[in-house]
């Protein structure tokens, strides 16, 4: 729970940016992130809108994911648009999978203060390839073991770990790497338009 004086200190952060274009902190974000909003290089920044198809292809990901990871008895959850903390920013996964122990580790938490093992990230038309990379990399370099990236304009899903990129397209089968294994997936079923 948010003590009194970090939900004023919150708020009073939030009345500063609103009159005076203040930047609001990363801590501010630990502790209250705004609805739809990461908090990249000083600033809060608004997530793309996200599309009917990019919400299908979220829900698509993240039932897989959650149906797998209980189906194996491996545990832990997953969730979508949740708040973490990377080396140097407040970021929002699409999709996320967190282990049991790490749950356990963290308990509940507003934001969790490190990338999430497993994350995906579904790339929207308007988002530069050189971006959405570097924010797979940020990723890894703070906690997180796997990354996909989903660009459903072009068919095609990478799988980046430290030590391996891969690239799937329509027609293939993925799976993960590191992360949840064992569980694989046909492109076609998280695409959307492909089933």
């Amino acid at each position: 729970m948010v003590s009194a004086t970090v939900a004023f200190e919150v708020n009073a952060e939030r009345e500063r940016q609103a009159n005076r274009q203040e930047p609001f902190s990363l801590d501010a974000f630990m502790h209250n992130p705004p609805d739809h909003m990461e908090w990249v290089d000083g600033q809060l920044v608004e997530k793309a809108a996200v599309s009917l198809e990019h919400s299908e292809i979220i829900l698509n990901l993240g039932s897989q994911w959650r149906s797998y990871a209980l189906s194996s008895n491996a545990g832990g959850k997953v969730y979508v648009d949740v708040p973490c903390k990377t080396a140097k920013q407040g970021r929002r996964p699409d999709v996320a999978y967190i282990t049991a122990d790490l749950l356990k580790q963290y308990g509940k938490v507003v934001v969790l203060p490190q990338s999430f093992p497993l994350v995906a990230e579904v790339v929207s038309p308007t988002d530069a390839a050189e971006m959405i990379f570097a924010k797979a990399q940020e990723y890894l370099d703070s906690g997180c073991e796997e990354v996909w990236l989903i660009f459903p304009e072009n068919r095609y899903i990478f799988v980046i770990t430290h030590s391996q990129r891969l690239w799937f397209a329509a027609g293939e089968t993925i799976q993960t790497q590191i992360v949840l294994p064992g569980f694989s997936v046909a492109v076609a079923a998280l695409l959307v338009g492909d089933e």
